[in-house]
């Protein structure tokens, strides 16, 4: 006969030994309930305690700055944008009145040593850009007889100046210039011997005496002088 051990009851199992007490399911939920609570507030506690990275004192400080900058920058623009403006101006304005040298680093001469006949301005390579010595309207432009390939400028007044023997022009007639406005290139057509500016005056169609007649714009020809305003 096979032995077969009587089942004991389960309060006799551990006897003589000490169980662990377990506590109960709904107590085990409870504890963790307050853990999760007491974390949540552990986390609130801590982002209280630290300043959001959008409001850092630092940051703020800076950005200001940077903000300060830019706006000085942008007044800083504008007011040169104004000067430049105001230059812009006063120099259109300045070209309305002043009178200019056509070019520099010339040799002065006369023709056959009568004044009214105008000047000759020499020593000059062939190509060298000239200035209309006042503002005015291009009345002449091309082709010109004696004179070669000419500029005549209108100033307006009866006041009448005349560019000749270029090697060609860069105004077209009609076209208004200002003092110091490149009108044509030195050269040796007509009837000219050698590279050079011709210039003449005239006063309702009468030649004057070129050197004098400018002296009293403030241009004077002999010392390459030039006093935009005048004498």
């Amino acid at each position: 006969m096979t032995y077969r051990p009587e089942l004991l009851k389960e309060s006799e199992r551990y006897r003589g030994r000490r169980r662990a007490p377990v506590p109960s399911r709904r107590r085990y939920a409870a504890v963790l309930a307050t853990a999760a609570v007491g974390a949540g507030a552990v986390v609130l506690s801590s982002g209280a305690a630290i300043d959001d990275a959008k409001t850092d004192p630092f940051t703020g400080e800076v950005a200001a700055y940077a903000q300060s900058q830019g706006d000085g920058a942008r007044a800083d623009a504008a007011e040169r944008a104004n000067r430049s403006e105001e230059r812009t101006m006063a120099a259109t304005a300045d070209t309305a009145v002043a009178w200019v040298l056509p070019l520099h680093d010339y040799e002065l001469r006369t023709r056959h040593g009568d004044p009214r006949q105008g000047i000759d301005l020499t020593g000059l390579p062939e190509g060298t850009p000239f200035a209309a010595v006042h503002a005015g309207t291009v009345t002449q432009s091309g082709w010109n007889g004696a004179f070669g390939i000419s500029v005549i400028i209108d100033h307006g007044d009866g006041v009448q100046t005349v560019y000749a023997h270029a090697s060609s022009v860069l105004v077209p007639v009609g076209q208004k210039v200002a003092a110091g406005d490149m009108i044509a290139l030195v050269g040796n057509t007509g009837l000219s011997r050698s590279p050079h500016l011709h210039l003449e005056v005239h006063v309702g169609g009468v030649p004057q005496n070129a050197l004098t007649w400018f002296q009293k714009q403030g241009l004077d020809f002999d010392l390459e002088i030039e006093s935009p305003y005048g004498a």
